[in-house]
């Protein structure tokens, strides 16, 4: 029988991990693959969606509101120039998250302007100097390989070019002239069950890709799991690996229970996660905000957020950005299910900046879901959504279309299970960040 201690320590070591294992995963599979709309690209290239997404896009809380422009950055290649247009009243964000998924740089409306910019991407130990670069911005990475995950406003199909043009004119190009291609991510036994390919992979990747100095002594403490040496886990005796193999399960469901419980405030159902991505304390490049009320301080409730944050919503935004709200439930408290039918009144609508939008997922995956119309999402900009007499929109969400042809203009589809939706606030007013705007519960109509 697997020694109790030692699963609780695998269990935890599960949580830590998760970040940088599930981020990784996804960054190999943008540039080998490619993810729905975004087509596979190497390294320090953009690859740009020319579509909004749509339930092919099987990516864990995608939104359907803008169009993605996606890098995986690596700068083994030295310093990386990235270049961005002039957009004018447009919505933009290049949010840049590391290996360990802190969000610490942003680019865009909110953060440095629409203006033509120019910004100098550097390694984490980079001493040197970029040259004569101008006006360039030096935006230093914690880690060697990180994300832009870049998204543009677009009001819809007619809106697709004059975006189109923006993603074209937005560039990277390294400094250094030569014909070694990047480093990559490293490679890690393959052929290993489940559980312990997740552990090879957290031993190889939290070792090529420190995390945050207050992080080491605990990434240390798994010592005795085998994860911080140079032994593969596949070759660890059968005693650890059952270990492993008790710690991954207890792991992924206490992961999965903070996932729907959580310590969000919860106000009419919605869960407020507006501080659910404040893990980063240590790295503030352009566009982010270095403040105490954005940082969570309980050592242990940062890391098990970490790890929630990147399995219900992998390369969110800080809520200073785009303030995110979700639910699992009807005004009773009961689970939301396609089976019936309920309406969400908005009056007042969200104060936002910039645009707000109510987004559908299935439960588990928080994938969108595929429907007769095409939509996936509804908001203040969805063409022919028809407001209520005080300006107000109500919207009505079911599996089943509805009867009165009325309501379909505002029908956002479910799916015929479980379900959750995700109202996202682009450039939130203070009013939605200091909980006095308060979104009203969904009520169940039939």
């Amino acid at each position: 029988m697997a020694d109790a201690g030692l699963v609780r320590l695998a269990a935890e070591a599960y949580v830590y991990g998760f970040p940088i294992v599930f981020d990784l995963e996804q960054v190999n599979r943008y540039v080998t693959t490619g993810v729905g709309a975004n087509p596979a690209a190497s390294f320090n290239t953009f690859s740009h969606a020319r579509t909004l997404t749509t339930a092919e896009d099987t990516f864990v809380s995608i939104n359907n509101d803008t169009v993605y422009s996606m890098a995986s950055i690596d700068l083994s290649v030295g310093p990386v120039l990235l270049s961005v247009p002039d957009a004018g009243d447009r919505y933009y964000v290049l949010q840049f998250v590391d290996a360990w998924t802190n969000n610490f740089a942003y680019v865009g409306k909110r953060a440095t302007g629409t203006a033509a910019r120019d910004f100098l991407l550097l390694p984490p130990d980079w001493e040197g100097e970029g040259g004569d670069l101008g006006d360039a911005t030096a935006i230093r990475f914690p880690t060697r390989i990180a994300s832009i995950v870049g998204r543009w406003a677009c009001a819809g199909v007619d809106d697709l070019p004059a975006v189109h043009a923006l993603q074209d004119a937005t560039t990277l190009t390294p400094l250094r002239r030569s014909l070694v291609p990047p480093i990559g991510l490293p490679e890690t036994e393959a052929g290993m069950p489940e559980a312990l390919d997740f552990f090879e992979k957290l031993r190889v990747y939290s070792q090529t890709f420190a995390p945050a100095e207050r992080d080491a002594a605990l990434q240390a403490s798994f010592a005795p799991l085998g994860l911080t040496g140079a032994e593969s886990v596949g070759s660890l005796d059968e005693a650890t690996r059952a270990v492993l193999e008790a710690g991954f399960a207890a792991g992924k469901a206490t992961l999965e229970q903070v996932l729907h419980s959580g310590a969000a405030p919860v106000v009419n159902g919605w869960m407020l996660t507006y501080h659910v991505f404040d893990y980063n304390l240590d790295y503030f490049e352009a566009g982010t905000v270095d403040d105490p009320a954005w940082k969570i301080a309980d050592p242990k409730l940062r890391i098990v957020q970490r790890a929630a944050a990147a399995l219900g919503g992998l390369w969110g935004n800080h809520a200073y950005e785009a303030a995110y709200v979700m639910t699992y439930v009807d005004a009773a408290g009961e689970p939301l299910d396609g089976s019936g039918s309920y309406t969400l009144r908005l009056s007042p609508t969200p104060p936002v900046g910039a645009f707000w939008s109510l987004t559908m997922y299935d439960v588990p995956n928080f994938y969108l879901v595929d429907n007769e119309i095409d939509r996936y999402s509804i908001g203040d900009r969805t063409p022919g959504v028809v407001r209520d007499a005080d300006g107000g929109i109500t919207i009505t969400m079911s599996a089943a279309r509805p009867a009165d042809p009325a309501e379909v203009a505002n029908w956002l589809p479910a799916p015929a299970a479980a379900f959750r939706p995700i109202l996202r606030m682009y450039m939130p007013d203070e009013s939605v960040l200091d909980g006095s705007y308060v979104l009203p519960a969904i009520e169940r109509s039939a």
